[in-house]
């Protein structure tokens, strides 16, 4: 019988077929899918913000992307990954509310998210395949590792598989 690991907010697991794995409430918040293609490993984050480094209480590293992409990396190298078989799938990144028409930078923490996830993603030489980020709606992702196929909920919405 498979599980759902459940991934909460600043938090991040690891899974392995035939288990699942979910986060849900990503509105700002981005949704990290690592996905070891060759073993079927996957790692799920749920980030809230872009930069450890600018925020003074930062120990808890999956709260940010530059450190949990970091270890979440790390943590599915230890399990028998290897970097260069690992892609990403992400979702969330929205503007969940509206400021009218001034766009106050300390406002856009959603596509800040977006283009840290995608950074550091970057650096660590890692693909991204699929993404459904943005926008002005919040997402559930359920990660299914023995498919590789990403599932997005959104409330009035159709199911979006990436």
């Amino acid at each position: 019988m498979k599980d759902m690991i459940k991934v909460g907010m600043a938090d991040m697991k690891l899974c392995e077929p035939p288990d699942t794995i979910t986060t849900v409430g990503l509105g700002s918040c981005v949704g990290i899918v690592l996905y070891d293609m060759r073993t079927k490993l996957c790692g799920m984050i749920h980030i809230m913000l872009p930069d450890s480094t600018k925020i003074k209480n930062n120990a808890n590293r999956a709260k940010f992307a530059d450190t949990a992409i970091n270890d979440m990396i790390e943590n599915m190298k230890k399990k028998g990954s290897v970097k260069h078989n690992i892609v990403a799938k992400i979702a969330g990144g929205a503007q969940m509310f509206g400021f009218g028409g001034d766009k106050m930078d300390s406002m856009r923490v959603g596509e800040k998210n977006v283009e840290a996830v995608k950074s550091n993603l970057s650096k660590y030489g890692i693909r991204i395949l699929a993404e459904d980020t943005g926008l002005n709606y919040g997402r559930t992702i359920i990660f299914e590792p023995a498919t590789g196929k990403l599932i997005i909920h959104t409330v009035g919405k159709s199911e979006k598989v990436i």
